[in-house]
């Protein structure tokens, strides 16, 4: 059964991170039927406080090696965490614990099993400077550098008044410093802002950007948005992209806000349809994806990339994604499960399967945790039906 504990947030703690929509890719009341995936084409306050348990010691067994020990399938989820407004991004520090991004709120919280701190800044309220909330905009992706236990480099993807970007800052003691804009100018609105951020095996940053209402912007490989683009830390162009003096890797995307790598290197991706169909794609350097000419299944006579898995909107509009040595694990807003799609060696995708139907309501975002588990962030506190202790951050195992 589902763990029932309330997040330990101090009352000081409270009182700091308080603060104070219809249409979009994941609105929509939750779909009334059973699941069932379509043709592939190949907040309420926390509990009183209760003493803490300790901060759990760093795992002697790596993510990696716990994955390859289990099955795949999940088990039971539990709370890690509650009492969570609007949480979107996660990333998994090397102490057990994990950094969340609060959407509105626009501040960075410290959690792990007993743990929800407030991660500062240079700003005197703590929250993260410049950052405009608005729609679907505000604090979304999050990404620690390929050399953090020596740099403390932490990147945020976050709209302002004027843009989305993506800023790094140092991270010491809970506080985030030296904010530095590595990329900027990547186009914003009320919907279709991407946000998901990434370091690929390469050590490269990946990118994830919405067309920002702007259908004409996907296929047009000198604009930031509709893409997923790669920079360098520093944010330049690097070697080895496509198109030469751009950022995009791949173009024709509505609003692609998940992504990953399976064990060749493939880079995964999940995105928001339209209307009709929601898509999971192997991407293609240089690969055109077919927005806004295409949604859903099909190549338009081999100009574009076909999704190797689709779904109806009402069954996914997929968010956060993480890939295992074998599935890829899909967070669904509005389908409200965690979709598992079997993952081959050679790239191709199995029948996929639904787990967490409706248990946990909208998914925003699913990672792996310390210990070889997914963690989950729920996103109810968003066009969802919030439930006591929502939004959550949850453990589900790989049995």
């Amino acid at each position: 059964m589902r763990s029932r504990r309330q997040a330990l947030l101090p009352a000081a703690l409270a009182a700091a991170l308080l603060t104070g929509c219809a249409g979009g890719d994941d609105a929509g009341a939750p779909p009334s039927s059973a699941p069932a995936p379509s043709p592939a084409a190949s907040s309420p306050a926390p509990a009183d406080p209760a003493p803490a348990d300790p901060a759990p010691a760093p795992s002697t067994t790596s993510p990696v090696d716990a994955l390859a020990a289990a099955t795949g399938l999940p088990g039971e989820p539990t709370d890690v965490v509650t009492g969570l407004d609007v949480p979107w991004g996660l990333a998994v520090l090397p102490d057990g614990t994990a950094l969340v991004t609060l959407r509105d709120e626009a501040r960075v919280v410290r959690v792990g099993p007993g743990v929800l701190t407030a991660v500062g800044t240079e700003e005197p309220d703590g929250k993260v400077p410049g950052v405009v909330p608005g729609g679907e905009g505000g604090l979304l992706g999050i990404a620690l550098s390929p050399g953090f236990a020596t740099d403390g480099f932490v990147y945020l993807y976050q709209t302002t008044r004027g843009d989305n970007r993506v800023v790094r800052y140092s991270l010491a003691a809970d506080r985030l410093t030296g904010a530095t804009p590595v990329l900027t100018g990547i186009p914003k609105n009320s919907t279709h802002n991407g946000g998901r951020i990434a370091f690929g095996p390469d050590g490269m940053l990946y990118v994830g950007t919405g067309d920002a209402q702007d259908r004409a912007a996907a296929q047009d490989v000198n604009s930031l948005g509709g893409k997923i683009l790669r920079v360098a830390p520093d944010g330049s162009v690097p070697a080895g992209n496509p198109f030469p003096g751009s950022r995009t890797w791949s173009y024709g995307h509505r609003n692609p806000q998940g992504f990953g790598w399976d064990a060749g290197g493939r880079l995964i991706a999940a995105e928001f349809g339209q209307d009709t169909w929601d898509e999971l794609n192997v991407v293609r350097a240089g690969g055109n994806h077919g927005w806004p000419e295409v949604e859903g299944p099909g190549d338009g006579g081999g100009r574009f990339v076909a999704p190797v898995q689709t779904w109806t909107t009402d069954q996914a509009s997929p968010s956060g994604i993480v890939v295992t040595p074998d599935a890829v694990y899909v967070a669904a807003l509005r389908g409200q499960k965690l979709w598992r799609v079997p993952l081959n060696p050679d790239g191709s995708t199995g029948s996929p399967d639904a787990y967490l139907d409706g248990t946990l309501g909208r998914l925003r975002t699913v990672e792996v945790g310390p210990d070889g588990s997914l963690w989950v962030l729920t996103s109810n506190t968003f066009r969802g039906q919030p439930r006591a202790g929502d939004d959550r951050l949850v453990r589900v195992p790989l049995l």
